[in-house]
C-alpha cells in the first residue's frame, strides 16, 4: 500500500508544486476514514512524503483542518506585506510631522517676534504719553497770548488767517 501513495504523491508533486505560481506543498486527499487510517498505519510514511515531495495526506476530518491552517498561514502573510506597508506609511508620516513641527517652530517666533514689537510699541506710546502728561490744554482767549510765530518773515496776526504769500 505504501508504494501506490508514494507513486501518486510524486505524480502530485510533479504536476502542482510549480512555487511561485502555487503553494510549496500538495495534498493528497484519501476520501475515506479507512483509507487515511490505513495510510498513517504505516510508519514514517505521512513524514517522507511531506519532507520529499511536500505531499500532506489528509482524509476526511483532517482536510478541514488543514484547509483552515493554510488559510490562516496565507491570511498571516497578507496581514505581514500589509504591515510593511504601514510601517512604510508611518515613516512618510513622521517625516511630514517633522516639517510640520519645524513650521509650528518658525510661526512661533514670527509670533514671539510680533508680540514683542507691540511691547515696543507700548512702551513708546507709555514714553510718548508721559511727555505729554504736562499738556492739559491749549492756551484759549483768557490766558496770556502765546509768543508771535513768524511765517515766511512776516508776523502771524492775532486773531485772522496768516498773511498769504505770494
Amino acid at each position: 500500500m505504501s508504494r501506490p501513495l508514494k507513486a501518486e504523491a510524486k505524480k502530485i508533486s510533479v504536476k502542482y508544486i510549480r512555487p511561485p505560481l502555487t503553494t510549496d506543498f500538495a495534498v493528497l486527499f484519501l476520501p475515506t476514514e479507512g483509507l487515511f487510517a490505513e495510510a498513517m498505519r504505516f510508519p514514517g510514511l505521512h513524514e517522507q512524503l511531506q519532507m520529499d515531495l511536500r505531499v500532506i495526506i489528509a482524509g476526511p476530518t483532517t482536510l478541514s483542518a488543514l484547509l483552515n491552517s493554510v488559510r490562516l498561514g496565507f491570511r498571516t502573510l497578507a496581514i505581514e506585506k500589509r504591515s510593511s506597508e504601514v510601517w512604510k506609511v508611518l515613516g512618510l508620516a513622521k517625516a511630514e510631522f517633522k516639517k510640520f513641527g519645524d513650521i509650528v517652530d518658525a510661526t512661533k517666533k514670527s509670533i514671539d517676534q510680533a508680540a514683542n514689537k507691540f511691547d515696543e510699541l507700548g512702551r513708546r506710546t507709555r514714553a510718548i504719553e508721559r511727555g505729554l502728561s504736562d499738556v492739559h490744554e491749549l492756551p484759549g482767549p483768557s490766558t496770556p497770548a502765546a509768543p508771535a510765530i513768524e511765517i515766511g518773515g512776516v508776523p502771524a496776526s492775532d486773531g485772522g488767517a496768516a498773511p498769504a504769500v505770494a
